[in-house]
């Protein structure tokens, strides 16, 4: 195939994904934002911890506790 038919599919992939948002933009519910709001929530209290167990993995045992304690103090106070 060519570039230009691979560029259309890529765009009509695209048009097509972005359907079903663009019908039912207008329609917000009280549920709907309290909801992406706890689930926002729910992801930055996990990110610190995730990453202090990731970098707590990656350095040698006598130094887990120096990370552990390092990255909630660089993810802000």
């Amino acid at each position: 195939m060519t570039k230009q038919k691979y560029t259309l599919k890529a765009l009509l992939i695209m048009l097509f994904a972005a359907l079903p948002s663009l019908t039912f933009a207008n329609e917000l519910s009280a549920g709907d934002t309290a909801w992406m709001l706890t689930a926002t929530a729910l992801v930055l209290f996990m990110t610190i911890p995730g990453l202090s167990l990731f970098y707590a993995g990656m350095v040698r045992s006598k130094n887990v506790l120096s990370v552990l304690m390092q990255c909630p103090d660089c993810g802000g106070d």
